[in-house]
């Protein structure tokens, strides 16, 4: 397994504000990221590549293993704690295809989609699935629940689960955690060895491109999983697991894996070593303050969050930013804006303009 180069160098907030060619009037990092202009320049150097006959699959092993490595030590764990795979569902899906028959999961109401339906679709064999308010999660949790599942940061609104109460209540209640981190990885510090799995899809604050998710596991909970995907990729050889009749998965949690989309690895790995050598505390301070700005500029709460969401059933609020040249979002019947590194003060200042214009 390839290791990722211990961490000697810091990138400063300013300094990474110079690798984005845009960025002015885009609040919509919670929907889709930007790239830098590293993960711009590798995308096409690799099209080239290709377009000359010569790419090569080894080559891009290689790429997945240095991505594979610099994640681990993004979210503090090791490499070989992590498997890849490209969407978030499939990894749930792995996940929610492992729990006991007849067994329980709580989850938040709200929550995304993908994080939900995986469970759902066990109903058929007896898996019972009981939605509780994000605030009721940790107390909700029973001897009789198998799994909590939720994301770190809600999609909808912004909110940040209550993770510590959420794993102390688990603990004592001998029940395991699945973590969805996509709305958070690249914006804040996470840890991933505190939970004992966790998904992220890096498309979003990490602006990798589609199709680039990981998922970490601990040795318990990955041996009470079934690698239902488990392909060529998966194989404790990758070479010799090609063809069949016999499998031989991987010991470590690459058995997860799911075989990678390879020019969007080429296009990841840039974005996941700017955002390993930066200072995520440092991050999170300016985006979350910017937010925080936005909601003094609207008379709502400050929530120390850099996804700012607020009702807007009618849309009128998303058109209102749309107009100004503001790309936002709107989720749930309300508007949703997302602040980044490379926003700053001027696009809190144009989206209250846009929002207090008549």
């Amino acid at each position: 397994m390839t290791t990722a180069p211990a961490r000697t160098t810091t990138v400063s907030l300013a300094e990474a504000r110079t690798r984005y060619t845009a960025g002015r009037g885009y609040l919509a990092s919670c929907t889709l990221g930007l790239p830098t202009i590293d993960t711009i320049a590798a995308m096409r150097a690799d099209t080239e590549v290709w377009a000359r006959g010569e790419a090569c699959a080894s080559r891009y092993g290689a790429v997945v293993e240095r991505v594979r490595a610099g994640y681990a030590d993004l979210v503090q764990v090791t490499p070989d704690r992590v498997a890849i795979g490209s969407q978030t569902s499939v990894m749930a899906g792995m996940v929610a295809a492992s729990i006991p028959d007849g067994a329980e999961v709580v989850l938040p109401i709200g929550d995304f989609s993908s994080m939900v339906f995986p469970f759902l679709a066990q109903a058929y064999r007896g898996v019972t699935v009981r939605q509780v308010e994000l605030d009721d999660l940790a107390a909700s949790l029973t001897e009789n629940t198998w799994l909590v599942a939720f994301s770190l940061v809600q999609s909808a609104t912004g909110r940040l689960a209550d993770s510590a109460a959420i794993r102390a209540a688990a603990a004592s209640t001998h029940t395991f955690t699945l973590c969805d981190t996509t709305q958070a990885t690249g914006w804040m510090p996470v840890d991933a060895s505190v939970f004992d799995a966790t998904i992220c899809h890096s498309y979003k604050w990490l602006g990798a491109p589609r199709g680039v998710a990981f998922f970490t596991v601990t040795d318990t909970f990955a041996g009470q999983l079934n690698p239902i995907n488990a392909g060529w990729y998966a194989g404790d050889d990758l070479w010799a697991s090609c063809y069949g009749p016999a499998m031989m998965l991987a010991a470590d949690a690459r058995r997860f894996d799911v075989s990678p989309a390879w020019p969007a690895w080429v296009g990841a790995e840039p974005a996941i070593d700017l955002f390993r050598s930066l200072d995520l505390a440092e991050v999170r301070a300016h985006n979350a303050g910017l937010g925080d700005a936005l909601c003094d500029g609207l008379d709502l709460p400050r929530h120390d969050q850099a996804i700012i969401s607020w009702p807007d059933a009618g849309g009128r609020d998303l058109a209102r930013l749309t107009a100004a040249g503001i790309t936002a979002s709107g989720r749930a019947g309300r508007a949703r804006v997302a602040f980044h590194l490379f926003n700053d003060e001027d696009d809190v200042a144009l989206a209250l303009a846009a929002l207090r214009r008549d």
